[in-house]
């Protein structure tokens, strides 16, 4: 069977790669250091979830929705964590994890 990704689909993998890639930039400057909240443990959930959550958009899968509510739920708990540091990698990462949210919404 034929499986033809739409524009917003595509987006969508998109913002999950980008966010997969900025939490794993993230994680790489942080893990060792002290952090008051949950970053970097929560870049690791995010872009396990992101790249997740791109590979079911990819293969139509049907519980993609789903993935997508989960995913979007995990970006917006990661960019509230990053967001609290002044890091420019902290914020380029909850920069990315606001995007993904938004796009994962829309798809679910």
């Amino acid at each position: 069977m034929s499986h033809h990704l739409t524009q917003a689909v595509r987006d969508c993998i998109a913002a999950c790669n980008d966010c997969a890639t900025e939490c794993g930039n993230c994680f790489s400057h942080m893990v060792g250091n002290e952090s008051p909240n949950d970053c970097p443990a929560c870049c690791i959930e995010c872009a396990a979830i992101c790249r997740l959550c791109a590979d079911a958009l990819a293969r139509n899968s049907p519980f993609a929705k789903e993935i997508c509510e989960l995913c979007a739920k995990v970006c917006a708990w990661c960019a509230e964590q990053c967001a609290a540091h002044d890091m420019d990698h902290c914020q380029r990462c909850a920069e990315a994890c606001r995007r993904c949210a938004d796009a994962c919404r829309a798809m679910a």
